[in-house]
Formats: structure tokens, C-alpha cells, sequence
């Protein structure tokens, strides 16, 4: 049973693509949600919902690749600008014409094309566990010849692979989700992501993790044309996404930085009422 049910929810299709959207609460200010990297959907934000829908209007939807929304084959339908461009259709479908935007890890790459390139649609933004090229960084095709290449041995982050999503599917969802919820106590949000990352396949996942990404130049090219304000908010000890990484991000765009301390990749989850709050007090601010 969810702790707040939509007042509205809908489907709009791009170029084929079904995607899902839900809205709750109501009020001037409009909080979008944004899809993170497709091995988890829109309940990812549960916690956050019942308690900014008391507030604000709430809208979220589930990405392509999860949840109800479509799984369209190939890399080419997951560059971030196809996920972007589907919230833009979700905003024009429930009547949206501004919003403040959270983006947790991947979303904050999303958020940043629409905060760069869509700003009349953007009050501010708030970005978590920001996923972005910044710091040491290797070549995209290197990356991806690594990826795709079989490798000798699939121990820890070598489980990173296609040909083991391919073998062992969930083992790497718990492994992942294990570096992912880092805190003590975390049984349930690993229980709650290896969930929802069996509601997709490995095929669909690596078709994820090929398609177009915001690289280092592109990404501060789009952050030197952002005009909203920004906060960005980033666990101590986060294991997916090092925390200097979004010290760098924040600086990058000039934006106000809340570190967690003792907080790893999804803080939102794990130290809720904290992440609420701030999210809540920056969207009364800006909205």
C-alpha cells in the first residue's frame, strides 16, 4: 500500500515510446521527479512523495527501459537527450509550464540538459549523488570496449560487465545495490532495489549503458548556460559516485552543496526527513 496514491496519471507516447507518469498534491509549484539510470523506476522516490505532495505538486514518471514505461531496443533510444526530451513531454502533457527538478545519480545528467537547454521550463534544480564526468575520467569508447569485453574473472566492480549481466543478472543487482546503500540497516532499500531492478532485463540494461552520455566538454558547456539556482546534495561516503565529484559539480555551477556525512550514493532513502526538508525549503524558495 502506498503512503499517497496520484490524483492523476497518465501515458504520452514519443516516437513510439510510452512513458508512464504519475501526479500528486497540487500547488503553484510544480517538483518534477526525474528518472534515474533505468535499473530502478519512479518508486525509487517513495519516500520523498507523501511528504512534498503535502506542499507542492508532484509529478514523476518511469523511465524508458522500467516500471510501466516502454523498453525500446537498441543504445540509440537511451542518450540522455531522449530522456530529457520525455520530460519535456510529460511536462507539456500534465500541463506544466515550470518546474523545480530533482535528479538523483544519472538524472542529474538529464537535468542538466534541461536546465541548460530548456531553462524557461526550470525554476531550479536539485541534484543527488550527481552521476557526471568530472575528476579522473576514461575515454567513453574505452569505457565501453571494457564493458563489453569478457573478462577473466567477475569479482566485485568486474561484475560491471555485460556478458555477467547477461549470466547472472541479479547477483549484480545485489551486488550493486549493496555498494549503492552503504549505511547500516539497509536490508529493505536492497530489497526494494533488486525489485525493481528485476522488472527490466540485462538486455534492456545494457542497451542503457551504450547509449549517448553528457561528456566532460558538453557538460560544462550546458552547465555555463544554467540560470536557475542549483543545490547540490552528496553523501561522505558514497561508493558509486566519489564525493568529490559533486564538490567539483557544485563548483562547476556555482551551486549551494550540502555534504552528508556518514551518507553513501542515496541519501534520499536513507535519511529521508534530512533530504525532505531541503528539497522542501529550496522549491519554497524558488518555485
Amino acid at each position: 500500500m502506498r503512503a499517497c496514491q496520484p490524483s492523476h496519471e497518465g501515458t504520452v507516447c514519443r516516437d513510439g515510446v510510452e512513458i508512464v507518469y504519475e501526479v500528486y498534491g497540487e500547488g503553484e509549484t510544480t517538483v518534477l521527479m526525474l528518472p534515474t539510470w533505468s535499473i530502478i523506476h519512479s518508486r525509487c522516490w517513495k519516500m520523498q512523495v507523501p511528504y512534498l505532495a503535502r506542499h507542492h505538486r508532484v509529478v514523476t514518471f518511469d523511465p524508458r527501459g522500467n516500471g510501466r514505461s516502454g523498453r525500446p531496443a537498441g543504445a540509440e533510444a537511451y542518450g540522455e537527450r531522449e530522456f530529457a526530451a520525455d520530460a519535456i513531454a510529460v511536462l507539456d502533457a500534465t500541463g506544466t509550464e515550470r518546474v523545480v527538478l530533482v535528479g538523483f545519480s544519472m538524472g542529474a545528467q538529464r537535468g542538466l540538459v534541461l536546465a541548460g537547454e530548456h531553462s524557461e521550463r526550470v525554476s531550479g534544480a536539485v541534484f543527488i549523488g550527481s552521476a557526471v564526468p568530472l575528476g579522473r575520467a576514461v575515454a567513453r569508447e574505452d569505457w565501453i570496449d571494457d564493458f563489453t569485453r569478457p573478462r577473466d574473472s567477475y569479482e566485485d566492480w568486474n561484475k560491471y560487465n555485460r556478458h555477467y549481466w547477461m549470466s547472472d543478472y541479479e547477483d549484480f543487482l545485489e551486488f550493486f545495490f549493496a555498494k549503492l546503500y552503504t549505511e547500516p540497516h539497509s536490508t529493505k532499500q536492497r530489497e526494494d532495489a533488486v525489485g525493481w531492478g528485476l522488472e527490466t532485463d540485462p538486455e534492456t540494461l545494457v542497451a542503457t549503458q551504450l547509449g549517448s552520455r553528457v561528456e566532460s566538454d558538453e557538460l560544462r558547456s550546458l552547465a555555463a548556460r544554467v540560470r536557475c539556482p542549483v543545490l547540490v546534495i552528496h553523501g561522505v561516503d558514497d561508493a558509486i559516485r566519489p564525493y568529490d565529484s559533486g564538490v567539483a559539480f557544485a563548483d562547476l555551477l556555482g551551486a549551494a552543496l550540502v555534504s552528508l556525512h556518514g551518507a553513501g550514493h542515496a541519501p534520499h532513502a536513507r535519511d529521508p526527513v534530512k533530504v525532505n526538508l531541503l528539497i522542501k525549503q529550496f522549491a519554497d524558495r524558488v518555485g
